[in-house]
């Protein structure tokens, strides 16, 4: 199987877990923060158990786990976030929410998946993904809440409208899809 298509299967596997744990959740009746902790908890070790029977000999960086430094010097280092907007994902009915897997060889990106489960969507660098140009007469800036202000004066530079949402995955995914020209996000590098 080519990293791409590992990138794809692992996103894919964990977003259907999750929409389980989420299904799950709902049905016994689960506190948000018991979802989010157990979303976050479960995705990652799935994402673990898998890389390291698929890819064995390559390093892995989560979000969720121990960084043990020995990606600093691998030749090729899987990085994943298991759960890009937890605090969306424990918001019942919210789709703004992500699974992360890509890889990194020798320091630059080689393959990539996001998926976006509650929405059934799957991006990678194995697929056509990229959007066809916008015929709005506007932009449309997305952002997430905490940057409306930053994201304003983007949309007012270039006469834009602003919209807000979760996860950066799902942002991210936006601009790809073409419901978004532009993704403002001025705070850190996550």
């Amino acid at each position: 199987m080519q990293d791409h298509e590992v990138a794809g299967l692992l996103a894919g596997e964990a977003g259907d877990l999750l929409l389980e744990i989420r299904d799950r959740a709902m049905a016994e009746g689960w506190s948000p923060n018991r979802l989010r902790d157990e979303g976050d908890r479960q995705a990652h070790r799935l994402l673990v158990d898998r890389l390291n029977g698929l890819r064995p000999h390559d390093a892995l960086l989560s979000e969720e786990g121990q960084d043990d430094g020995a990606r600093v010097d691998a030749e090729r280092v899987w990085i994943v976030d298991p759960l890009d907007g937890t605090h969306d994902f424990g918001r019942p009915g919210s789709i703004e929410w992500a699974v992360h897997v890509a890889l990194v060889v020798d320091g630059s990106p080689s393959a990539a998946a996001v998926c976006l489960p509650a929405s059934r969507r799957l991006y990678g660098t194995a697929m056509s993904t990229a959007a066809r140009p916008s015929e709005r007469d506007r932009p449309v800036v997305i952002t997430s809440r905490s940057q409306w202000g930053e994201a304003e004066e983007v949309a007012a530079a270039i006469g834009g409208v602003v919209r807000s949402c979760g996860s950066a995955g799902v942002k991210a995914m936006a601009v790809v899809a073409g419901s978004a020209d532009v993704y403002v996000h001025p705070s850190g590098p996550y």
